[in-house]
């Protein structure tokens, strides 16, 4: 969908062909350097400082009454990279995670509440493939201790009783359900979760004890989640990974199974601007089926089956509008 992307178009490309990655024993030694949450280095955006890129698609930053968290996905890709951890002090990550991430994904929740990402060392992508995953359990674990320390830190430094908004993709949004779990299911801080979007991964019903998937565009307290994939077809890890998987509609944000591409609010695309009633969806059981966009050069993306990468942006200006709608609905429930 983007000129930022194309790199990772041809990822899955080869990905899907499983590729062998350089890889090494985990060292704990040789982990990057920790960040340090108190230095405002080690946030890749917080209020008052954001990335200057973010004013090309966004409002200059004006204070929220709703702050949202969020956690971006893979971007630690290179096969010939055999670290396991983001080094997040590297200039190139750095960028990565500001003009891809937050740019083209966290932006969509500038306008509804207070953006704050840490920068966290991620773990490689190839964790995800089987044959490597037990050799990088210690790294994914590196990966969440350090969202565990940013966001305790938000909360004692930066929070200050504001409602939250969970918002991640991919391999953040697995370690965003275990800070869900570990922070808000069944916990005092459950009363302040405005919702969380756990998109780019499988979420069961039974994964949570107390927050349940919201079903109408304006329910809080609980979470969305979906996985694109090109209209008709189906992963070749359906069956075993995305069946069973909560699938919201982030065009209806309700139960119909379909969004028809005239209530599209609208993608952003890699020339920064909005088009809208540019894709429908379909919800089937762990997918959403979505068709090819409407938009300049969409021949880039006839080529592809699996849109994970485009999971946020495609539905940019339907998830701004349904988190500003979510933060209303939060602050007239309680702050009566």
């Amino acid at each position: 969908l983007m000129r930022y992307y194309f790199v990772f178009f041809l990822s899955i490309l080869i990905i899907s062909c499983k590729p062998i990655y350089s890889t090494t024993e985990f060292n704990l030694a040789k982990t990057p350097k920790a960040p340090n949450y108190s230095n405002t280095l080690s946030w890749a955006c917080i209020p008052k400082k954001y990335p200057t890129i973010l004013e090309e698609i966004t409002e200059k930053y004006e204070k929220k009454d709703a702050d949202v968290f969020y956690l971006y996905p893979t971007l630690l890709l290179d096969k010939k990279d055999n670290s396991w951890n983001a080094n997040i002090w590297k200039n190139e990550f750095r960028n990565e995670v500001i003009n891809k991430a937050i740019f083209y994904q966290a932006s969509a929740w500038v306008k509804s509440a207070n953006l704050y990402v840490p920068f966290y060392r991620q773990a490689h992508y190839r964790i995800f493939d089987d044959r490597y995953t037990d050799q990088g359990k210690k790294a994914w674990e590196i990966a969440y201790i350090d969202i565990k320390r940013s966001f305790k830190y938000y909360l004692e430094n930066y929070n200050n009783g504001k409602p939250i908004i969970i918002a991640s993709h991919s391999q953040g949004s697995l370690h965003a359900k275990r800070l869900i779990q570990e922070f808000f299911d069944g916990k005092p801080l459950q009363n302040k979760l405005i919702g969380a979007y756990l998109i780019g991964t499988s979420i069961k019903q039974n994964e949570f004890n107390n927050i349940k998937p919201m079903v109408f565009e304006g329910d809080i307290g609980g979470y969305v989640s979906w996985n694109s994939y090109k209209y008709g077809k189906f992963p070749k890890k359906y069956d075993s990974w995305f069946k069973g998987g909560v699938t919201s509609n982030p065009i209806t944000w309700n139960n119909e199974e379909e969004g028809k591409i005239y209530h599209h609010k609208g993608l952003l695309y890699e020339d920064k601007k909005i088009y809208s009633q540019s894709v429908s969806v379909k919800v089937i059981d762990g997918l959403l089926w979505t068709t090819l966009p409407k938009v300049p050069k969409r021949f880039l993306m006839s080529f592809i089956k699996n849109y994970h990468f485009a999971d946020i942006n495609l539905f940019w200006k339907d998830i701004e509008e349904n988190s500003i709608l979510r933060v209303k609905n939060w602050l007239k429930e309680y702050k009566k």
